[in-house]
């Protein structure tokens, strides 16, 4: 399973995504990995899997397949996203 942070740099939710990931950085000692829906790859993740608010976080299985999704202010809690954080 991998999770991943979506989000817009440069753009009224940017603020919001960038404290997320602190606080998930020194509540849980880890990374969490981050894509820009703006880059060529970012678009093509957001148009496969739907994704239209922001920022979002996303955990997929290895196959892909969805096994949870957050949007806008509803970010899941660092200790419950931190299981799917590997490192």
């Amino acid at each position: 399973m991998k999770a991943l942070l979506l989000y817009r740099p440069n753009s009224e939710h940017e603020r919001q995504a960038l404290d997320y990931m602190r606080d998930f950085k020194i509540q849980t000692g880890k990374d969490l990995p981050t894509l820009d829906v703006d880059s060529p790859s970012g678009a093509q993740f957001i148009q496969t899997y739907d994704i239209m608010q922001f920022p979002a976080v996303i955990v997929t299985d290895d196959d892909g397949a969805v096994q949870n999704l957050w949007l806008g202010d509803s970010l899941p809690p660092a200790t419950e996203l931190s299981y799917y954080v590997q490192q």
